[in-house]
């Protein structure tokens, strides 16, 4: 989506989660587009949130938008203190309800050492059966590889950075500037 009525639009992102022999993994590229322009090769999509840092999140879609699903996240983990999942299916419902957030476009992934999920804007918490889950433009490309690499003898982390650096080779929305974040799963 290149161009909508004159107006360039920010474009594209690839994220994975990886979760393998005791590790989940999330790695994202740092590619961000402007059109058919690419505007910077190393933003960090990828972060630790909550209050010690034991969430993975990253963000496909809007900057300023996922930012703002970050901040949201954030309270709700304060809210529900080692539930993941409760406070995804809580954003969710804010997200989905909530006029100003209703808006926003952007999707998410979100991991702790118990679970792996998909945050989206339409009410959607996913997860994973294989525990590989990726979204944004190159999301499908890395998706693919990772399945297909998930019965080697590759850890969770070589898993994601081989599917990464293979959607990076396919789409044009997606660099090898990775930043990969990990924590030990349960």
């Amino acid at each position: 989506m290149a161009h909508n009525d004159d107006t360039m639009v920010w474009h594209g992102t690839t994220i994975i989660t990886v979760r393998k022999g005791g590790k989940v993994v999330v790695a994202g590229d740092g590619q961000v587009s402007l059109g058919d322009t690419v505007i910077k090769h190393s933003a960090k999509k990828v972060r630790r949130i909550g209050s010690e840092g034991r969430v993975l999140a990253g963000f496909a879609g809007a900057t300023a938008d996922a930012f703002a699903l970050f901040d949201r996240l954030e309270k709700k983990l304060e809210q529900y203190p080692g539930q993941l999942t409760r406070a995804a299916v809580e954003l969710a419902k804010d997200w989905r309800t909530d006029r100003a957030l209703r808006n926003l476009q952007a999707m998410m992934i979100v991991a702790d050492e118990k679970v792996s999920l998909v945050v989206t804007g339409t009410g959607d918490v996913l997860e994973p059966e294989d525990g590989i889950t990726a979204i944004g433009s190159g999301g499908n490309y890395a998706l693919a590889a990772a399945r297909a690499l998930a019965d080697t003898d590759s850890d969770a982390e070589q898993i994601a950075r081989k599917a990464m650096a293979i959607a990076a080779q396919i789409c044009v929305y997606t660099n090898d500037k990775v930043t990969v974040e990990t924590l030990d799963a349960k």
